[in-house]
């Protein structure tokens, strides 16, 4: 990572991955000495930003941003074995700011509060060890000898709204009255605790010291300044803000909430080398109109040729000529084109098994015993190919992931100051076990009326939740609850046989009712390595180790060590998204459940001390 400033330098490194889901634009990074922000778009350097080609989400980006975006780019990386080890390359990489921007000196007997701008520290880059860059006290009056380390100020402000602000330090220790000529500003702790309540910020000029107690909850809101509308990562401000700033600490989970598209890989023909061409048109469609001999001599310049080189000129241009007739013969609707959710569900739901380099799945004969009566399919997926594209991002709140087909997330803030013509991405390959449950066995549990009994108390408490955040409310349906309990279930009970973390295997709910139908659910693990990941996910598909994969899951789900509270929840006392659920039972890792926790419920799948009534397994 660099600083956006003429005389960058890198002062620390991230997995690309991580500029998706954890530290993406906007975001806080934390550092051994040093606390940045990852900066917008704008300044980035796309040129070592290589392109992902993956139309169908590309797509739903734009349908999301607007038409303006035209390409999917990777984060910018760095040369593999570099002539020079210290040269400009090495300014090549993710710009950032320092940010919070007010330090605070390490020695005890000091403790001194300041802005970095001000003079008082100072930076100590480290060329050879970036992530040892630091700033110092260079003229500290503590007692110790040496220039002690400047550590960033442990509080910030933010709101709803995506601004974020360094803690008014100043207008806080004085209670909003006009400051103090020539203050300094100090911020010690008593105890050893380290809650804010034994925080306190001093003022050498005599007023009384303050609590940082005071600035968080209620009486937070109360005793600090309106919200700026401050956006640190673009430089900008959004005057007349209506949010209320609320304090948080350094390094909070909730500063930072990606804002995601996600898609998989999917087979768009049977034959290798059309399923290429398919998946490059939008580099490869204009030169159709070119003529042959021209057009030929074109192809190895496009940005697609690599991947397209093993099968020759002549063969790429008949299949491009092939595909450029079809396609004046084939018109897309609207809502199928942006529709990331049932492609994919008729991509695994294919009776014929795909071998593809992204998209490898094989059909298992028959389901493991005992699951016959509800279990239609199981689809071994050996390859497949995820690909992810940063939207925005929002603070205090996550953003309410809706399914895709009908409508868009919380659009939160913005990547860059004017609109951009790309959003960064990221790809990942790995496997997955596909698992089609029986439609009419589904359909029949639905109508039942302990079940819609279930439903209106789990719709009422999401109605009252999305009243709460002024949201517009978009209930799921039971049948997802049901799906998304099965697989947090699974999930569980996979990660102790395959070899794979729970953090680490994701879902995929395809849940919909009506005249076309969805009822499957897709457990998979992704790396970004090129190979994808070992094999472990799906030798545990096969029947012989599901089968006692999904009686033990399921044995086990009737009970939970915090019963009979758990089972007993009721989530319209404080509207919450949840029936019976809880961290002990139900509740996955932040990169295994694309819901939040939310909209789980084990009284639909199996019996609980509370409820035997409603049981899709009884």
């Amino acid at each position: 990572m660099t600083s956006p400033a003429t005389d960058s330098l890198r002062v620390g490194e991230l997995r690309p991955s991580q500029l998706l889901h954890t530290y993406g634009v906007g975001a806080v990074t934390d550092l051994p000495n040093l606390s940045t922000m990852v900066m917008g778009l704008d300044d980035w350097d796309p040129v070592r930003a290589r392109v992902l080609t993956e139309d169908r989400l590309l797509a739903a980006v734009r349908r999301r941003l607007g038409g303006q975006v035209a390409a999917l780019r990777t984060p910018p990386h760095l040369p593999e074995n570099p002539a020079d080890p210290y040269g400009d390359w090495t300014r090549t990489g993710v710009p950032v700011g320092l940010f919070p921007r007010w330090l605070r000196c390490s020695r005890e007997r000091c403790n001194q509060l300041a802005p970095a701008s001000g003079g008082l520290f100072q930076l100590r880059p480290n060329l050879y060890r970036p992530e040892k860059t630091k700033y110092v006290h260079v003229n500290c009056g503590g007692a110790g000898k040496g220039q002690p380390t400047a550590l960033p100020a442990r509080f910030l402000v933010a709101c709803p709204d995506g601004h974020m602000d360094d803690f008014p330090w100043v207008y806080f220790v004085h209670r909003g009255a006009s400051s103090c000529e020539g203050h300094t500003l100090s911020l010690t702790e008593s105890g050893t605790t380290g809650e804010a309540a034994n925080v306190f910020v001093r003022c050498t000029c005599g007023v009384p010291p303050r609590s940082m107690a005071d600035a968080l909850g209620q009486a937070g809101e109360r005793n600090l300044p309106a919200c700026r509308g401050h956006h640190p990562h673009l430089g900008t401000f959004t005057p007349g803000c209506s949010e209320h700033a609320r304090t948080m600490v350094l390094g909070a989970t909730n500063s930072w909430f990606a804002s995601q598209l996600r898609v998989f890989s999917i087979p768009r023909a049977e034959e290798p080398l059309t399923q290429a061409v398919r998946e490059h048109w939008s580099l490869l469609s204009p030169l159709a109109a070119v003529p042959a001999d021209a057009a030929k001599m074109l192809l190895p310049t496009q940005a697609c040729w690599p991947e397209l080189e093993q099968y020759g000129t002549d063969a790429v241009w008949a299949a491009v000529t092939r595909e450029a007739q079809a396609a004046a013969g084939d018109q897309v609707g609207e809502d199928e084109e942006f529709d990331l959710i049932t492609p994919e569900w008729r991509a695994f739901t294919h009776p014929r098994d795909h071998s593809l380099p992204d998209f490898t799945t094989v059909r298992e004969r028959q389901v493991p015993d005992g699951t016959t009566d509800w279990l239609d399919s199981v689809v071994l997926v050996h390859r497949l190919r995820e690909v992810s594209a940063l939207t925005g991002f929002t603070r205090i709140e996550a953003p309410e992931w809706l399914p895709e087909e009908e409508g868009r997330t919380r659009s939160g803030a913005m990547l860059s100051r004017s609109p951009s013509t790309w959003v960064p991405c990221a790809e990942l390959r790995g496997e997955g076990v596909f698992l089609a449950l029986n439609e009419q066995q589904l359909a029949e549990w639905e109508l039942e009326d302990s079940v819609r009994a279930r439903e209106e108390v789990l719709k009422s408490a999401h109605l009252d939740w999305c009243m709460a955040r002024r949201v517009e409310p978009r209930w799921p349906g039971i049948r997802y609850v049901l799906l998304h309990t099965l697989a947090h279930v699974l999930i569980r009970q996979f990660a102790l046989e395959c070899g794979y973390g729970a953090s680490g295997i994701a879902e995929r709910i395809y849940a919909r009712s009506g005249p076309d139908p969805m009822s499957g659910i897709l457990l998979y693990t992704a790396a970004p390595d090129s190979e994808g990941t070992l094999g472990g996910l799906v030798s545990l598909g096969r029947g012989e180790r599901l089968g006692p994969a999904i009686t033990q899951a399921l044995e086990e789900a009737r009970l939970c060590s915090s019963d009979p509270m758990c089972a007993e929840h009721d989530p319209r006392v404080h509207a919450r998204l949840h029936g019976a659920a809880c961290h002990a039972c139900l509740f996955a890792a932040e990169t295994s459940c694309e819901r939040g926790n939310h909209y789980l419920d084990r009284a639909l799948l199996v019996e609980t001390l509370a409820d035997d009534k409603c049981a899709f397994r009884p």
